[in-house]
């Protein structure tokens, strides 16, 4: 099996074709999968502080998230999706690893599916309010505080 590859790139040094397999993902994932027919497209991706990172293999995606910054500067992590052939494979905790590496000291947050809260609890996020349903899939927000500068 070939090695698999992390890319993070801003919007505007997307490849095209990285940029149609990503929302691809995106869009099989959430809007097929999940039954959310939901605007995907939301915005977000062309914010220039908004960060894509992919996990590919051999020029296939397997795995993404995006990282956005909110005006106060807290960063949002979302639009975590990984193609069901790769689920299980370690490649969403590697995605978290280096998204929140990117962050750093920041606070972070995340709208979880309740099913997936604890994945996210490993990674320090913690319940930030009550469970609520978005398109049919209960979903609870999540937060890591920032961390003290070093």
């Amino acid at each position: 099996m070939q090695p698999t590859s992390l890319q993070v790139s801003a919007f505007a040094d997307l490849p095209p074709r990285t940029l149609y397999d990503l929302l691809r993902l995106r869009v099989d994932t959430f809007v097929v999968e999940q039954e959310c027919p939901y605007p995907e497209l939301d915005g977000r991706d062309v914010e220039p502080d908004a960060r894509h990172l992919w996990i590919s293999r051999d020029g296939a995606v397997l795995a993404c998230l995006r990282v956005l910054y909110e005006p106060d500067g807290t960063a949002r992590i979302g639009r975590v999706a990984v193609a069901p052939a790769e689920r299980g494979g370690g490649h969403g905790a590697r995605l978290m690893t280096e998204a929140l590496a990117l962050v750093g000291a920041a606070p972070c947050v995340l709208s979880a599916q309740s099913h997936q809260a604890g994945f996210y609890a490993r990674f320090g996020f913690t319940a930030d309010g009550p469970e609520y349903d978005e398109d049919g899939i209960p979903h609870v927000p999540m937060r890591r505080p920032g961390r003290p500068a070093r």
